[in-house]
């Protein structure tokens, strides 16, 4: 494709070519109707006559032998330096004796010039992966946050007057210390790979049937929008791998898949989900207590999944599911 500047297209040099080729037209003539050079009218008649209409094709304009250029060795070396211990230009280019500019060139042609490329714990490229369907695969996960006292917690209010807080938030147990207790909220969270639009529950634990109860819940939100869910993918938590997880994913018609131990990165879309949802949800702003918090949270998940526009997709992430019940009637 020719580049922005470029004063002839393809189709307008073969018309230049032929003018001066087939039909004689002096190469003065023929370069000011085009508005170019005479030098560019000779270069294009020239090639004509060589190579004929094919010759009027953009080619590249990388120099045919590069004497400067980085041998491969030098630029394996650089590479797996980035990889294995994750150094930058500068150390690198150090060691090998080369200028920084260099190495952080290769490392730009390599797409290795952002650490957050690169996997933190096997210094392999990341590689990132998105199902091609809504429905094709879901993730389910469990986040917790700690319950908000009358009057405020303590990021908000301080430290001191959270704990008075807590002393004068009626019904609240006491630990073995004699201090109370706010609890904590588990957030049964589910979120569809390829739309990104997520399901949340919070309840008291994280039990297996608590997490079957909010599976089946989550399967009935997603048929409501016109949504076969095929595979879910989840931790390798308790409730995961109970008997009773596996009986529902059976029955509901499911396949379950886990992650590998240790490797949280695998379901990354729910864990990234769970910081969006801390930061625009559960710390976004001043809760004066944990009801009011709650009470909430149903119309921020609303807000999240048809009105936010999502980084990843460009888009809210209801408008990937484009078989909405009355979209087409």
């Amino acid at each position: 494709m020719s580049h922005a500047n470029a004063a002839l297209t393809p189709r307008a040099r073969l018309r230049l070519a032929r003018l001066i080729v087939d039909e004689g037209w002096p190469l003065q003539v023929a370069a000011k109707m085009f508005m170019v050079s005479t030098v560019t009218a000779r270069k294009w008649a020239a090639r004509f006559r060589s190579e004929g209409p094919a010759g009027m094709s953009d080619r590249s304009s990388r120099p045919r032998s590069m004497p400067a250029k980085t041998p491969s060795p030098v630029v394996k070396k650089i590479v797996k330096a980035r990889w294995r211990r994750r150094l930058g230009p500068v150390q690198i280019a150090g060691e090998l004796g080369l200028a920084p500019s260099t190495v952080h060139a290769v490392l730009v042609r390599c797409g290795l010039n952002r650490l957050s490329a690169i996997d933190r714990v096997t210094g392999e490229p990341i590689r990132r992966y998105e199902h091609d369907h809504p429905g094709a695969l879901i993730h389910v996960d469990v986040t917790k946050f700690g319950r908000i006292p009358d009057g405020g917690g303590h990021r908000f209010v301080g430290r001191q007057q959270g704990a008075r807080n807590k002393l004068e938030t009626p019904g609240l147990p006491r630990g073995k210390d004699h201090k109370p207790r706010t609890g904590t909220g588990f957030f049964h969270t589910v979120v569809d790979d390829n739309s990104r639009v997520a399901y949340v529950e919070e309840h008291d634990d994280e039990r297996a049937e608590t997490a079957v109860g909010v599976l089946t819940r989550a399967i009935a939100f997603f048929a409501d929008h016109g949504v076969t869910v095929e595979r879910v993918l989840s931790d390798n938590g308790s409730c995961y791998r109970s008997l009773a997880w596996r009986d529902a994913c059976a029955d509901l018609g499911i396949r379950h898949k886990r992650t590998r131990p240790y490797r949280p990165q695998t379901n990354g879309k729910i864990e990234r989900f769970h910081r969006t949802l801390a930061d625009g949800w559960a710390y976004a702003k001043f809760y004066p207590s944990e009801t009011e918090r709650r009470d909430a949270l149903p119309g921020w998940i609303h807000f999240y999944n048809h009105h936010r526009r999502h980084s990843a997709i460009g888009a809210p992430p209801i408008s990937r599911i484009n078989n909405l019940p009355g979209h087409h009637s």
